[in-house]
């Protein structure tokens, strides 16, 4: 599958959790892996973004910044995979707390 492809794959999943199992199957373990990561990240922020607080919402930015952090001094097109990767986990977690917490938690 192309790359696009595998957006459209995952944009057609019922959820965060289908679609990062589709982002992990379909990895390519190197710079590709950002328009998927972001496709995940997406699909996942449907499930909480809109219901959350101001300073939830920075707390997430805050979270995500830290993995554009954390590899920006690494060279080679993996660790964009790493950074793709760790966004995508940190919108997963979000969207997991809120499934569980339920919309009146929301």
């Amino acid at each position: 599958m192309t790359p696009d492809e595998i957006v459209a794959a995952i944009n057609a999943t019922t959820g965060c959790a289908p679609a990062m199992k589709l982002f992990t199957d379909c990895a390519f373990g190197a710079s590709g892996d950002v328009q998927l990561g972001e496709a995940v990240e997406k699909k996942c922020e449907a499930d909480f973004l809109s219901g959350l607080k101001a300073t939830q919402k920075k707390a997430y930015s805050a979270q995500l910044g830290r993995c554009d952090r954390k590899y920006r001094n690494e060279s080679g097109t993996m660790y964009r995979s790493f950074t793709a990767f760790c966004r995508a986990e940190v919108s997963q977690r979000y969207s997991q707390k809120a499934l569980k917490a339920g919309p009146k938690a929301r």
